[in-house]
């Protein structure tokens, strides 16, 4: 039985649903998520992944909306982050190195010659300690991982959680995130979940309506790594400040969509630093379902699955092809580290990093 079929009142207390066992025998759980208007959310212990989303469309039907497997074996090996959250560093660190008061650390080098979203077993592979809990208004699950000195080159003791919420009236999911070094480090975390609002597997999503609270974005080299500085968004077509179909402008012959395969960048949030901003929205026309995106973070990245092949087969037994979901990263800027221009993530001991993204399904 998966998840998703598991009996469930909503307001019990999310228990453990066993999911399959790890090469080393650890078994991984399954938390499910239920309100009271027809909303379920799937999180697993492994990588903290959002392994469903199930929510009404416009006329009442139901449907998971993220990308992602019904079993644990192609999570345990596949490459593209579906559904995990991401650290210690989302995103690349180029050359795969960093230099924090006057030391140089070199990382895992796993996008070569670069080192991208933690390296070759960041948080996405990672087993969290896991708990289920019920608020006032809300229903979720609480991950701690300790992340050790020296895991994958980065420096100092990093003991992070992340809590997952689902309001009991809307189909709203709130991601809490904390972490706490006793050494400098740098840390960026986000969740890497892919969407399609017409539903897991119904294929591309370039028909979706994007609109991007961005007025500036940060270009990209060929191998995807930041060129830096923020470059306006007008007159580009990574201009998503306005709604428009995400496949309009897509095949363009313009660098930063050659470079990118598609849209694969950061955007810089228009709002108040540190405030909860909206960031995003994206609808699906044939089914009315929409995705806000509401975060304290900086940027947003926006990626169009431009590496999607067809080699991976989903839930749905589909294979995933070029651009048939889409990832909504809030983040700080990509290898800041290497670019002093985008301070807020270097962590000190005493201080907290913390994060809040707030993701709206409307129908």
């Amino acid at each position: 039985m998966t998840p998703e079929a598991e009996e469930s009142n909503h307001d019990s207390v999310p228990t453990p649903i066993p999911f399959g066992t790890m090469g080393d025998g650890r078994q991984v759980d399954a938390y499910r998520l239920t309100n009271g208007v027809g909303g379920s959310v799937v999180i697993l212990n492994f990588g903290g992944i959002i392994q469903s989303v199930n929510v009404p469309d416009a006329s009442g039907a139901t449907a998971n909306v993220t990308l992602g497997f019904d079993s644990l074996a192609p999570y345990l090996t596949q490459t593209r982050y579906f559904g995990a959250l991401v650290g210690r560093y989302a995103g690349r660190i180029q050359n795969a190195e960093f230099e924090l008061d006057g030391v140089t650390y070199t990382l895992a080098e796993n996008s070569a010659p670069h080192s991208k979203h933690g390296g070759v077993v960041g948080f996405d592979k990672q087993l969290w300690k896991a708990q289920g809990f019920r608020g006032a208004a809300w229903c979720g699950v609480r991950l701690e991982y300790l992340s050790v000195d020296g895991e994958e080159g980065y420096p100092g003791n990093l003991q992070t959680s992340v809590t997952y919420e689902l309001l009991d009236t809307e189909n709203t999911l709130r991601v809490t995130y904390f972490a706490q070094t006793d050494k400098p480090t740098i840390v960026n975390l986000t969740n890497h979940a892919y969407f399609n609002l017409a539903g897991e597997g119904e294929g591309s999503i370039l028909d979706h309506e994007a609109q991007l609270n961005a007025s500036s974005f940060l270009p990209i080299g060929p191998d995807q790594t930041p060129l830096g500085g923020l470059t306006p968004v007008a007159g580009t077509p990574l201009d998503f400040t306005e709604p428009g179909r995400v496949g309009e402008r897509i095949r363009e012959d313009a660098e930063q969509l050659v470079n990118g395969r598609g849209y694969d960048h950061n955007f810089a949030v228009d709002g108040v630093p540190g405030r909860l901003n909206f960031a995003a929205r994206v609808r699906e026309p044939s089914t009315g379902r929409t995705l806000e995106v509401w975060t304290t973070e900086p940027a947003v990245v926006f990626f169009t699955a431009n590496v999607f092949d067809g080699s991976v087969v989903g839930a749905s037994r589909r294979a995933y092809r070029q651009s048939d979901g889409f990832a909504l990263e809030p983040e700080r800027f990509a290898d800041p580290a290497n670019n002093g221009d985008f301070p807020g993530t270097i962590l000190r001991p005493g201080e907290t990093y913390s994060s809040t993204t707030e993701y709206r399904f409307l129908p």
